[in-house]
């Protein structure tokens, strides 16, 4: 199962704990919904990058997706196949994998690999910008949904993993530079989901230095020395410690009480507790860690 889908499964089950509140948070997806299609950033405007969350909140609460909107507003950004960053070349292909493939535009496949394939570094992974001089970890999990949601094969996985393991920080956890001495906690469950997605149980070892980035009033910190959690650590820390089968029963209670001090009745999540405006991307990591809480 790619990672798109992976997460998207996990997300459908966060009605369970959403109970009648549902139907708040399907009516704030709805809201941000651009009529040209496409989702709003958190100004209003018509983004591709928020746009990826949008349709996977839509999907996660069975909400139908305006598909023939979206692929228009999805074909205004055709030209700029050839320029984009990584990371909005991965906002584009995840949104396309959404739709209908009678609705792909002819040669996507084509140009966004070809795209995808200029950011490969010499040490084996991808860069995010073409200006880096080394692969980013984030850099290999981005590539690795571009290939996963395009069909795309990217053939033996070892040169990936050799710059995955590079960046194992002197902390325990990963980084997304060699030269940076202590991990991160997005980095290092990505890296958790990219050993798993690649055929290794590396991942596995991730566990512990996942668990000592938890607050203690909940929820996960960013990393070493940072004191405020926040939504996004947190979904991403849940979805790792899941996916190497870590019971996370024993901290359900603590992170759905903080879970809780980030909702609101208008239907979304806010991503800390200094956060004062709500958007679908950090609705969506609330739906995600919900889901996991669950099980």
């Amino acid at each position: 199962m790619s990672l798109r889908l992976e997460m998207l499964q996990v997300a459908r089950l966060a009605p369970k704990m959403l109970g009648d509140s549902t139907d708040l948070v399907a009516s704030f997806l709805q809201s941000q919904w651009h009529p040209e299609g496409g989702f709003c950033d958190r100004d209003g405007n018509q983004d591709l990058y928020y746009s990826t969350f949008g349709i996977a909140g839509f999907l996660a609460l069975r909400i139908p997706l305006p598909q023939a909107q979206l692929a228009e507003y999805l074909r205004t950004q055709d030209h700029r196949i050839e320029e984009l960053s990584l990371i909005d070349l991965s906002c584009l292909a995840r949104c396309w994998a959404f739709v209908p493939k009678d609705l792909w535009p002819e040669h996507l496949v084509t140009r966004v690999i070809r795209r995808m394939q200029a950011f490969r570094s010499i040490d084996g992974g991808f860069f995010t910008e073409l200006v880096e001089t080394y692969g980013s970890l984030y850099g290999c999990y981005v590539a690795l949904g571009i290939a996963q949601d395009m069909a795309y094969d990217l053939g033996p996985p070892e040169p990936m993993l050799d710059c995955i393991r590079s960046r194992l920080a002197t902390d325990g956890g990963y980084s997304n530079s060699p030269d940076i001495p202590f991990g991160l906690t997005p980095t290092t469950a990505a890296a958790a989901s990219l050993f798993r997605h690649l055929g290794t149980d590396e991942g596995l070892a991730t566990r512990d230095w996942l668990l000592s980035q938890m607050h203690q009033d909940g929820g996960f910190c960013v990393g070493p020395g940072i004191d405020m959690p926040d939504l996004l650590s947190t979904a991403t820390a849940l979805h790792a410690l899941s996916s190497i089968h870590f019971d996370l029963q024993p901290i359900a209670d603590k992170t759905l009480d903080y879970l809780d001090t980030l909702w609101t009745a208008r239907g979304g999540f806010f991503g800390t507790w200094e956060d004062d405006t709500l958007d679908i991307e950090y609705t969506y990591y609330g739906l995600l860690s919900l889901g996991h809480l669950s099980v």
